[in-house]
């Protein structure tokens, strides 16, 4: 199972994506971060609502997989941080991968509607206040521990863990807003 999570989570789907819309290679263009928020940057929304999705069911489709297969909340935790490793250091694209945020939000899902409408909620409210989505990103997986922790306290523990590795993801993000140079979601983007 952590092999196939980290498979899955190697399909770079920003990658392909921007291939198919015949858009620039968004590790090449814009932040330079294979992500929906990226290809929002340079390909419009269509081409990064259809990256989010994906990245959003390579993380669900994990971790159903190993709920299914019977797997304790540790190793669920486990196969979770494997997608998301697998997204963030894709075999198949050169091991330069995004920042696997849609991804663990996926991983997520299996956890419980109430908790993913949570974060939706503290993310949009980050965002919407902000217009930084590095910084609505670690404000969300913060908080996704304690109220994992609240909803399914089992599962607190490997959520964690994710938390812990999207922060670190986030590292160079962090010091960019802690210089005020992080670049904001900004309305003129290639809205197509």
């Amino acid at each position: 199972m952590l092999a196939c999570a980290y498979l899955l989570g190697s399909i770079a789907s920003a990658v392909v994506i921007c291939r198919l819309f015949k858009q620039a290679d968004p590790r090449q263009a814009g932040s330079g971060n294979p992500g929906a928020t990226n290809v929002l940057r340079i390909a419009g929304r269509g081409p990064a609502v259809l990256v989010l999705v994906f990245d959003v069911l390579k993380g669900t489709i994990a971790v159903w997989s190993a709920y299914f297969l019977g797997l304790e909340p540790l190793y669920l935790g486990l196969v979770a941080m494997a997608a998301c490793l697998g997204h963030s250091y894709p075999v198949f694209f050169g091991f330069k991968g995004g920042k696997a945020v849609a991804t663990a939000f996926g991983t997520l899902l299996p956890i419980g509607l109430g908790l993913a409408c949570a974060l939706i909620v503290i993310w949009l409210s980050v965002l919407l206040v902000t217009r930084y989505s590095s910084l609505a990103a670690v404000v969300t997986v913060s908080f996704a521990p304690l109220l994992t922790w609240l909803l399914k306290p089992d599962y607190a523990l490997p959520v964690a863990m994710l938390a812990l590795l999207i922060i670190v993801r986030h590292k160079d993000n962090l010091i960019r807003l802690y210089r005020g140079k992080e670049p904001k979601i900004r309305h003129h983007y290639n809205v197509k």
